[in-house]
């Protein structure tokens, strides 16, 4: 089994500055960390997860979006890391570039979706549609 590249805090915040450029949502929205304890958190949780790629990239991206490390766009350089996380480890990245991915960050940050809801998503881009109660 091939052994499993990471990415490391410096990646990460460097695709918090590029989501916010790439992707304006407010004016207001700026590049800033607020816990790099928090990414290296995330960063460790992935690394002890049992399972494959798949299973250690829903760790990582739940835990990037809810413990919000960054001022702005947490679940937009979430899914920048995630996607480049599981490409750089030679698997599939399921889930189409659509702005209803956005959606679907939303139901993983409010907790709507079970770790097997979201490993399905992101090998094959299929999810139940996100909904408040």
């Amino acid at each position: 089994m091939a052994e499993i590249i990471y990415p490391t805090v410096e990646k990460i915040i460097e695709y918090n500055f590029l989501a916010l450029e790439l992707i304006r949502v407010r004016k207001a929205d700026k590049s800033e960390v607020l816990s790099k304890s928090k990414i290296i958190d995330a960063i460790r949780k992935c690394e002890e997860t049992n399972g494959d790629v798949y299973d250690k990239a829903v760790v990582l991206l739940r835990e990037l979006i809810r413990q919000h490390p960054f001022a702005s766009g947490n679940r937009r350089t979430a899914f920048i890391v995630i996607k480049d996380f599981i490409l750089t480890n030679a698997h599939k990245f399921g889930v189409k570039d659509d702005p209803n991915s956005a959606r679907v960050m939303q139901g993983i940050r409010e907790n709507h979706y079970s770790h097997d809801e979201m490993k399905e998503w992101l090998k094959h881009g299929k999810i139940r549609e996100f909904t408040r109660q």
